[in-house]
């Protein structure tokens, strides 16, 4: 008997409990299909990092190879089920906009085909629309969400197939040659990359979480993003080490990755704010024009010193630390009153670990109009947070090296930034905040 695991955002052999599933019915063509509608939107650095995850679990296989289609899931999935005969193609369900429409296009066309589509397991430790209130409803704020989450609980991470019988297609795309952007340096992907820089995470830095992960000059984060991105590791595999570890970088840790649950399951309740304002009568802000500063931002050239070392950072390395992308986000829509788009858009061309849920969602939880329940009003100083969280200014000097011999790279003054040539501010933060109070005044 034979089947299809169609591997999608789960690029591993270890913790897969549809690749478990696979195995059980007989031998199993490992299948990727290269969907256009996600591989060309989805960013130079995404693409490159993919193309390696690729060959990572391709090489992970063995003696077999990884089966890579290009062209539209409905027909390709269907051609290599024929293919080798299979009765059933098995998929981790995807709660996405696109991919919960891409898998029901899929299961009707496999169906009238006789050919069943399972479903088992999520990128999730908890499947968005699992967790709902007392009244039925999804969740809308993070607090009681996560303590819900919590409650629920999740399964036990599962070992890896043994001895498995693979198939492969008579002829295959092969893996894309993806270029990096030039000065871009990337991670290493695959399973084997996740679970060794998670294990060194824990033993090295997990202790100090709490504290060192808001300060983006050390070196105090796990970088495990861009692995749960791909599904190289999963949450489960995290969530069973921390439930080893006491402490409050364990139970830090464990609350990022409620957040990351968090958004995927609004944006399964409210697909259309991939797109769209969660709290509509923001949309009736006044905004300006893009062209007037969006480059500037884009850069790392608006002469707010850790604004732009977030921007290059990104730039360097499809990399931004957390801290750092509140307040790069928070300056663009209210220093420079930009639509939230416009920046999420451009994180989603950047970042290696671009997540759709927790990207467009955090944007809009900076930007005022997500799951926040204190507003608009928070309005980052971007001086003072470069201060606060990067005292020492160890951040801003690697970034912004024409600032690293200055007396304070938070705020350089004018001579300073003129020998340096470093760009005077392209707007006056206390106007701008006071502006964006009035505008926001406006729709209350």
């Amino acid at each position: 008997m034979a089947c299809v695991m169609w591997f999608r955002r789960d690029l591993r052999l270890g913790d897969n409990p549809a690749l478990l599933e696979a195995c059980a019915d007989g031998a199993v063509l490992p299948l990727f299909v290269l969907d256009p509608a996600l591989w060309g939107p989805a960013g130079p650095v995404r693409r490159a990092y993919l193309a390696r995850s690729l060959r990572a679990l391709d090489e992970s296989l063995g003696a077999a190879r990884l089966s890579v289609v290009h062209g539209d899931p409905v027909r390709r999935v269907l051609l290599a089920a024929r293919e080798v005969g299979a009765t059933r193609v098995h998929v981790a369900a995807d709660f996405g906009p696109h991919g919960h429409r891409r898998d029901a296009d899929v299961e009707q066309a496999l169906g009238d085909a006789g050919i069943e589509l399972v479903r088992t397991g999520s990128p999730y430790a908890v499947a968005p629309g699992r967790v709902t209130s007392g009244a039925g409803e999804p969740y809308k704020v993070f607090t009681p969400f996560s303590k819900a989450w919590a409650d629920h609980g999740w399964r036990a991470p599962v070992d890896a197939p043994t001895q498995p019988s693979w198939l492969t297609l008579d002829e295959t795309a092969g893996i894309p040659e993806a270029a990096v952007p030039d000065g871009v340096g990337l991670p290493e992907a695959g399973e084997a990359a996740a679970l060794r820089r998670w294990h060194e995470f824990l033993e090295d830095r997990l202790e100090g979480y709490d504290e060192a992960r808001d300060r983006p000059g050390v070196d105090g984060t796990s970088h495990m993003s861009v692995h749960l991105k791909w599904g190289e590791i999963h949450p489960r595999t995290m969530l069973a080490d921390l439930a080893r570890h006491r402490g409050t970088g364990a139970r830090t840790y464990r609350k990022e990755l409620a957040w990351r649950e968090f958004y995927a399951d609004v944006l399964f309740a409210r697909p259309a704010t991939a797109r769209e304002y969660l709290r509509p009568e923001f949309a009736r802000m006044r905004y300006d024009d893009p062209a007037d500063h969006l480059e500037a931002w884009q850069r790392g050239r608006t002469g707010f010193p850790v604004v732009d070392a977030g921007m290059r950072q990104l730039r360097a390395t499809g990399w931004m630390h957390n801290r750092v992308r509140m307040i790069v986000a928070s300056f663009l829509v209210k220093d420079l009153h930009v639509e939230w788009q416009h920046g999420a858009r451009h994180f989603m061309d950047w970042l290696v670990d671009g997540d759709l849920a927790s990207n467009q969602h955090g944007w809009q939880w900076t930007a005022g109009c997500g799951t926040d329940a204190s507003p608009f009003f928070r309005v980052f100083n971007p001086t003072s947070q470069g201060r606060k969280f990067d005292p020492d200014g160890a951040y801003v000097r690697r970034w912004v090296p024409e600032l690293a011999d200055a007396a304070d790279p938070h705020d350089p003054g004018p001579a300073a930034r003129e020998r340096a040539g470093y760009p005077a501010p392209v707007v006056d933060h206390a106007e701008e905040r006071r502006e964006a109070l009035d505008r926001w005044e406006e729709i209350r």
